[in-house]
């Protein structure tokens, strides 16, 4: 019996894990230096907003890629 299936999908489903954690983290500094860009200029809030959605879109896409690479 090969153990080396069994290890394939581990390492897959923790590169998938990773990935996502690591994308929640982003998100939530992204978030929370937005907030702290808008106090500090209010001007700029549509600026930081069109900023952030972007970037957001962005690290999510990391993880749809660690998704499909895994499968």
């Amino acid at each position: 019996m090969s153990t080396l299936p069994i290890l394939a999908a581990i390492s897959g489903n923790l590169h998938v894990a990773l990935a996502a954690v690591g994308a929640a983290i982003s998100i939530g500094l992204l978030g929370a230096k937005a907030a702290e860009a808008t106090g500090r200029n209010p001007g700029a809030a549509g600026n930081i907003l069109t900023l952030s959605i972007i970037l957001a879109a962005l690290i999510e896409g990391i993880v749809f890629f660690a998704i499909f690479l895994a499968k």
